[in-house]
């Protein structure tokens, strides 16, 4: 049996490959692994965002809302070495990926915590977790699961847009087949107005911010 990246914990069998994140400024080899978001290569989407999003505030906490195996964390990690990275995730095999790919880069400033589908956090062993998930988060870079479908997606942004600092941004990356444009009229809606700063590839970037 197969499962989906959404599942807490997939069942598909094990088949760790390496695969490499190269971007103008950095370079990172990821370990992946089946039952994980785009085992085979970094996410168009991902890639787009990385290269599109501007440079990650240096201080505070930064937010990864689906962070898979880290590409998108690991990255903000490596742009701001002063900042403190969340990366949240229901796919456990994919957080200790995540996790794995942190150590290897010697990149001591991430955090990743396991969330329900529902955006409730569950018990972990970091120490320090529980405080960040709480926010101020000075921004957030995410590549939504958009495939767990609306109610929960909008449950995951709903919480946690909620939580960016005054003033501070978020970049979302989504695809126009896949709803990029219901979903920015859906935060246009809901108190996150939303701005395309970027299309490529049929990705679209939005930007929201806290203005409260």
């Amino acid at each position: 049996m197969t499962s989906h990246y959404f599942n807490p914990d997939p069942d598909t069998p094990h088949k760790t490959a390496t695969i490499d994140l190269v971007l103008p400024d950095l370079h990172l080899t990821l370990t992946t692994d089946r039952g994980v978001f785009s085992p085979d290569r970094i996410d168009l989407g991902t890639r787009i965002l990385l290269e599109t999003a501007p440079p990650p505030p240096q201080h505070g906490t930064l937010l990864d809302i689906g962070c898979g195996y880290g590409p998108i964390a690991l990255t903000m990690a490596k742009r701001a070495p002063d900042a403190t990275v969340l990366g949240l995730d229901v796919n456990n095999r994919a957080l200790a990926l995540a996790r794995t790919n942190a150590t290897a880069h010697a990149l001591t400033n991430t955090r990743f915590r396991h969330i329900t589908p529902d955006a409730t956090p569950t018990p972990d062993q970091e120490p320090d977790t529980p405080q960040l998930l709480t926010g101020p988060f000075a921004a957030i870079w995410s590549n939504p699961p958009i495939r767990v479908g609306k109610p929960i997606l909008h449950t995951l942004l709903r919480t946690w847009l909620g939580r960016l600092a005054p003033g501070a941004h978020a970049h979302l990356v989504v695809h126009k087949n896949l709803g990029a444009d219901s979903l920015q009229r859906w935060l246009d809606t809901n108190n996150h107005p939303a701005t395309r700063i970027a299309t490529r590839a049929g990705y679209r970037i939005l930007r929201t911010t806290n203005n409260t």
